[in-house]
């Protein structure tokens, strides 16, 4: 079985989370690129122009995917959490994906409440089974132990 993992991340951390549980699973990586980055990482409006994007329902255009989506039979998918949902670059995927009968495990980075992110991501993708969920909180303050943790729950799709 040939597993993908599809990732969108802003700072770095769900991208730790990804390629942990990409090499857990031996799996490939697609990482989400906007073709413009309206939001700057390190600054404090990230969180004003993230949040009017996700309550605006956005979908940025993505740079083109370089992954077959049709010749994987599981794909990971994980996103920042942002205003307790999943990230507009997510959304974008999912309209343009069209997944279907696919088995499919979520997951989401956070440094306060995940919200209904995991909820509305599955709800996003029906049609598909979802096999797996699970959140990250506080990454960039251990690291190591998400990284584990990851590492872990990965273990567990094998």
């Amino acid at each position: 079985m040939t597993s993908l993992v599809v990732y969108y991340s802003l700072e770095g951390s769900t991208r730790l989370i990804a390629e942990n549980v990409a090499k857990v699973l031996e799996a490939d990586l697609l990482e989400l690129k906007p073709v413009k980055e309206e939001i700057k990482p390190n600054s404090f409006m990230k969180f004003l122009w993230g949040g009017r994007q996700v309550f605006l329902k956005k979908m940025p255009e993505l740079a083109p995917f370089d992954k077959d989506l049709e010749k994987y039979d599981h794909i990971v998918i994980g996103t920042p959490v942002w205003s307790f949902t999943y990230t507009p670059p997510i959304r974008t995927f999912f309209s343009k994906a069209g997944l279907k009968n696919k088995e499919i495990a979520l997951f989401c980075c956070h440094d306060g409440s995940k919200g209904k992110t995991l909820e509305n991501m599955e709800k996003a993708l029906s049609g598909n089974k979802i096999i797996a969920k699970s959140d990250y909180a506080n990454v960039f303050k251990d690291r190591e132990d998400k990284a584990e943790k990851a590492r872990e729950w990965a273990a567990t799709l094998k």
